[in-house]
């Protein structure tokens, strides 16, 4: 599965932006979706993750509310609503796959696009 993120940008705090991730391959529908984000200097971060029919979402306390995590298999796409973006939310973002989820460490994760920039202005 190759992964292309999209959507990043520079926005005031208490905006909103839509992440994109288009993914190759026919068997998208099959696996688990996810986004993690990095800040500088820190570690690559847990936002979201949905499973392959859609329904079942999970957040990271600190986004719950606030992000929304949806996909749409006919598209091979998954999104990340953002809503009421903060300046901690400044990161570099990563959509990522996998067939079988393992855990929410970046290590579980098998498969990864290439990052797009959110910088959170006040």
């Amino acid at each position: 599965v190759q992964l292309q993120a999209s959507g990043g940008g520079l926005v005031q705090a208490g905006g909103s932006l839509r992440l994109s991730c288009v993914a190759s391959g026919r068997t998208f529908s099959r696996y688990v979706m996810g986004w993690f984000r990095q800040a500088p200097g820190k570690e690559r971060m847990f936002v979201a993750r949905i499973n392959w029919s859609g329904p079942s979402t999970y957040y990271t306390d600190s986004t719950k509310g606030r992000f929304t995590i949806s996909r749409d298999n006919a598209k091979n796409t998954v999104y990340l609503q953002m809503n009421s973006l903060k300046l901690e939310d400044t990161a570099v973002y990563y959509c990522a796959a996998t067939p079988y989820y393992k855990g929410s460490n970046y290590n579980d994760w098998d498969y990864w696009g290439q990052g797009t920039q959110v910088t959170v202005s006040s």
